[in-house]
């Protein structure tokens, strides 16, 4: 029988509450979900910054039509529950918010993200304000509370990545995200164990650690024991991906040899894991 969007948020509501801290791999296209599906992974995500490369952009500068078309193409790839980063809401008003995370649903996406960081990255007002953050997060809840189905909705309070490396008004943030109904609560960059474990601790709703910054990514056993519940690789697996890439077309480029023919994961074993 078809896998539905009842199934699907119901099996991603289900990794929130079990024993054990899970990771969510964030995917860049159809192929690379059918990939990661392939090696075992319970859920997907898409991951802002990648899906901008696919288009050729640079994160934060794709439209909300290209972050939803982007997303539909991973769905369609997979039974698995998909969660989408969908960056601040693209939306000037809660209104719009709401319907950027209405039109998230009818994607086929069981979750998704919704930032406090203003877009533009102005260095002098890089978050909305707390209360307009937090009626934004609101507008998304009651969206997603319509849909039908369940559906995650991971509230994230930005500070740490855009110079605001304030822990305690982080927490406050993620305190006032919760009390509105988010499901799953979120505050990349943080920078040490006992940062996310004051944080874990100041919440009640799953908290996802973001796995990507060198030096700012622990193990899941570490994060496990300090009361993270889920594990996002954000951009990390696309760059290594193309690292890759680019260190192969270097090879070739410059020094004329083509060893990454013989280094590369063999065909047979690439279409297993797509097939499987």
């Amino acid at each position: 029988m078809p896998v539905t969007q009842l199934d699907k948020g119901n099996a991603f509501r289900t990794l929130h509450r079990g024993p054990r801290a899970f990771i969510i791999a964030n995917a860049w296209d159809a192929g690379s979900t059918r990939i990661l599906a392939g090696l075992g992974f319970s859920a997907i995500a898409t991951s802002s910054w990648a899906s901008a490369n696919v288009y050729g952009k640079r994160d934060h500068t794709i439209t909300r039509e290209q972050a939803l078309a982007h997303a539909r193409a991973i769905v369609g790839a997979t039974d698995l529950p998909v969660s989408a980063d969908l960056e601040s809401g693209f939306g000037a008003t809660p209104g719009e918010v709401a319907e950027t995370y209405r039109q998230a649903g009818a994607a086929g996406l069981v979750g998704a993200t919704i930032e406090d960081a203003i877009p533009g990255h102005n260095k002098d007002k890089p978050l909305f304000d707390i209360g307009e953050a937090t009626d934004r997060v609101a507008a998304a809840v009651e969206a997603t509370r319509k849909l039908g189905f369940p559906f995650l909705l991971t509230a994230r309070a930005e500070g740490f990545l855009r110079g605001r490396t304030d822990l305690d008004d982080a927490i406050r943030r993620l305190q006032a995200y919760e009390k509105v109904g988010a499901d799953v609560l979120m505050a990349p960059g943080l920078p040490d164990l006992n940062s996310v474990r004051d944080v874990c601790a100041a919440i009640t709703k799953p908290f996802n650690f973001m796995v990507g910054i060198p030096d700012k990514s622990f193990s899941v056993a570490a994060l496990e024991a300090i009361g993270v519940r889920r594990i996002s690789l954000a951009n990390s697996l696309y760059r290594a991906a193309m690292g890759g890439l680019v260190a192969a077309a270097r090879d070739v480029k410059d020094k004329g040899t083509f060893d990454h023919v013989d280094t590369s994961l063999p065909m047979p074993e690439l279409i297993g894991y797509m097939q499987a």
